[in-house]
C-alpha cells in the first residue's frame, strides 16, 4: 500500500526509535497548539487586565468541552484509518477517509451552532462572576465559530497520523500558530479590541490550518488521499467510526463537566482566586498535550500492528509509550514547580493573582505523571478497537468520583488545595481500573483476528 515517503512505519523497526521519531512532531505540534492559545490568555492578561484574563479563563474549561468532542471523534478516524492501513485494505480505507471528512465537519457545524445558542446559559450555571460574564460570552461566541476549522484539521491530522506522518501538521500548525500570535499582538494591543481581538485571532489561525492540511489530502497520491466526488457517507464505515469516537468524544465530554463542577468550586471563591487559577491552569494543556503525543503513538502502533497482525509489538508499543509519557509528565512537573513564578508572570502583573495561581501549581506540577497510567491504557484499548468500557471506568473512577469529592471532601474543608487534590486521586483509581481491563483485552485480542467490530 502506498503511504508516501514521509511516513514512519509503524510495523517494522525498532519500537522504542520509531514511537520516538512518530511523537516528536506531534508532540511539537501539541506544545505550539498550546503556546498559541496560551498566547491569547497571556495577551489580554498582560495589555487588557484581570478582568479580560478572568473572562477568557472562565471560557477554558467549556472550550475544552467543546473541541474534545471533535477529538473524540477523531480517534476513531485515527484507529480505523490505521487498522485500514496496516491490513492493506484499500477500499475500506478510502470509504472511511472520505466518511469520516464529512462526519467532522458535520460535528464542527453542530457544536458551533448549538454553543453560540447555549453559551451563556452554561457560564450562568457554573456561576461565572458577574464582572466576567459579559466578556466570558462575548469571547467564547466568536472563539465557536472556529469549530467547523477544528472538527476539519482534528480529521486531517488524524488520517496522517494514522498512516505515520506527523511532521506535515506540525508544520501548518507552526505557520498559523505564529499568525494567531501575531494577530493577537495586533488585535489586542493596537486595535485595543480585548477579548475579541484574541478570538478573531484563535479562528482566522483555526481556517488556515484547516485549509493547508485538506490540501495535503486533497493532492496526495496516498491511498488516504480525499477526492471531492468521492466525498459521502458509507454507513458500516460510519457506524465503525462513531463506535470507537463516540465513547472518546463521550469521555472527554464527560472530563469536561466533571471539571465544570471543579470551576464551579474555584467560582465559589473571590475574583482574585478565580484570575490566579486562570493563570496556573495553563499548565495543565502544557503538560498533558506534551504527553498525549505518546498517547497518539500508543493508539496508532496498537492499532497498525493489530491490523498487520504483528501481535508481539502490541504490548511493546503500550509499555514503551507508557515509559516516555511518565517520565515526560515527571521531568514537565518538576520543571513547573521550580519555574512557577516565571511562568505566572507571563500571563498577570498583579502579585495577589500570582499568588492564588501558585496554589495550584504547587499540588498539580507533581500530579501529571500519574495520569500517564489511566490515559496511554485508555488508548491502548482504543488501538484495540475497545472503547465502551474505559469509558464507562473513566465516568466511573475519574468523574463520578470528582464530583463525589467536590460535594464530600471540598465541601467539608472548603479550601482550595482540598479541591485540586481530586485530580490525582481521581487518575490513580480509574488507571487501576483501566490497567485491569485492558491487559483483560489484550489477552484476548490477541487470541482472535483483528476487527473493530
Amino acid at each position: 500500500m502506498s503511504t508516501g515517503a514521509k511516513e514512519i512505519n509503524l510495523t517494522h523497526g525498532s519500537l522504542p526509535k520509531n514511537i520516538l521519531l512518530f511523537s516528536l512532531p506531534l508532540m511539537l505540534s501539541n506544545i505550539l497548539q498550546v503556546l498559541f492559545n496560551m498566547s491569547d490568555i497571556a495577551v489580554v492578561g498582560k495589555f487588557s487586565g484581570p478582568i479580560a484574563l478572568g473572562a477568557v479563563g472562565s471560557t477554558s474549561i467549556l472550550i475544552t468541552l467543546f473541541t474534545g468532542l471533535l477529538i473524540g471523534l477523531a480517534s476513531g478516524v485515527n484507529a480505523l484509518t490505521a487498522l485500514y492501513i496496516g491490513s492493506r485494505s484499500k477500499k475500506d480505507l478510502r470509504e472511511t477517509v472520505h466518511t469520516a471528512l464529512l462526519l467532522c465537519l458535520i460535528a464542527g457545524i453542530l457544536i458551533s451552532v448549538l454553543g453560540i445558542l447555549f453559551s451563556e446559559w452554561i457560564l450562568t450555571a457554573i456561576h461565572t462572576k458577574d464582572e466576567l460574564l459579559a466578556d466570558a460570552l462575548l469571547y467564547l461566541r466568536i472563539y465557536l465559530l472556529g469549530m467547523p476549522a477544528l472538527g476539519l484539521y482534528n480529521f486531517g491530522n488524524a488520517v496522517l497520523s494514522a498512516a505515520g506522518d506527523t511532521k506535515r501538521p506540525l508544520y501548518y500548525l507552526l505557520f498559523s500558530g505564529v499568525l494567531n500570535v501575531l494577530l493577537n499582538l495586533l488585535f489586542v494591543i493596537v486595535f485595543r479590541l480585548d477579548v475579541v481581538g484574541v478570538a478573531l485571532a484563535s479562528i482566522i489561525s483555526q481556517y488556515l490550518s484547516a485549509v493547508l492540511i485538506l490540501r495535503v489530502l486533497l493532492t496526495t497520491e496516498a491511498d488516504f488521499s480525499v477526492s471531492l466526488r468521492g466525498l459521502k457517507i458509507v454507513s458500516d464505515k460510519l457506524i465503525r467510526i462513531l463506535k470507537i469516537g463516540l465513547p472518546s468524544a463521550f469521555q472527554y465530554a464527560v472530563f469536561a463537566i466533571a471539571n465544570l463542577f471543579v470551576q464551579t468550586g474555584v467560582n465559589s471563591f473571590d475574583h482574585v482566586m478565580v484570575e490566579g487559577n486562570s493563570a496556573a491552569a495553563n499548565a495543565d494543556p502544557l503538560v498533558y498535550d506534551m504527553m498525549a503525543a505518546f498517547y497518539t503513538a500508543c493508539a496508532s502502533f496498537i492499532a497498525q500492528n493489530f491490523g498487520a497482525n504483528k501481535k508481539d509489538r502490541i504490548m511493546k508499543s503500550y509499555l514503551i509509550c507508557l515509559l516516555y509519557s511518565f517520565v515526560m509528565g515527571l521531568v514537565l512537573g518538576v520543571a513547573l514547580y521550580l519555574l512557577r513564578h516565571p511562568f505566572l508572570a507571563l500571563f498577570t502583573n498583579e502579585a495577589a493573582v500570582a499568588e492564588a495561581g501558585m496554589k495550584r501549581i504547587s499540588i498539580m506540577a507533581l500530579s501529571y505523571c500519574v495520569s500517564a497510567f489511566m490515559d496511554n491504557t485508555i488508548a491502548a484499548a482504543r488501538g484495540l478497537g475497545k472503547t465502551f468500557v474505559p469509558t464507562i471506568l473513566v465516568i466511573l473512577g475519574s468523574c463520578a468520583f470528582r464530583i463525589t469529592w467536590i460535594y464530600t471532601v471540598f465541601a467539608y474543608f472548603k479550601t482550595i488545595p482540598s479541591l485540586y487534590l481530586l485530580y490525582v486521586f481521581s487518575w490513580a483509581i480509574t488507571a487501576i481500573a483501566e490497567i485491569i481491563y485492558f491487559l483483560a483485552v489484550y489477552r484476548k485480542s490477541c487470541r482472535g483476528s483483528a476487527s473493530l467490530s
